[in-house]
């Protein structure tokens, strides 16, 4: 049922406590930390504490917890990279590379950025 962990999610696993994570913020609704693989030298994903598949169906289904992931991300960006700049990535789907089916948020920053590339 969406909203409900789910056993077999990474991440509702450590929502829970049953998988370390290196946690750089919690909330009563979110839960910020370090990507195991970094794509920057900041690279922090934030997640609801309730499950859905993609953000978009946590938009559609609960929008003030979607809001939630937005304001924890980029209360991290601040901590973790300062006033230098960062990116909130969502991948939804797995022809846009998302990996894990649990909503989540990637704040990437601590480089450089060419965008618009040129």
């Amino acid at each position: 049922m969406a909203g409900e962990p789910q056993a077999d999610c990474l991440f509702c696993k450590i929502v829970k406590g049953e998988v370390p994570a290196t946690v750089v913020k919690e909330t009563e609704t979110t839960l910020a930390f370090r990507d195991i693989n970094p794509q920057a030298p900041v690279h922090v994903l934030v997640i609801p504490k309730v499950h859905y598949p993609d953000a978009a169906s946590l938009a559609a289904a609960e929008p003030v917890i979607a809001a939630d992931v937005l304001k924890t991300a980029g209360e991290v960006a601040l901590q973790e990279n300062g006033d230098k700049g960062f990116r909130i990535v969502f991948n939804t789907g797995a022809g846009a590379g998302q990996t894990v089916f649990h909503a989540h948020a990637h704040v990437l920053g601590g480089r450089g950025f060419n965008w618009p590339p040129g």
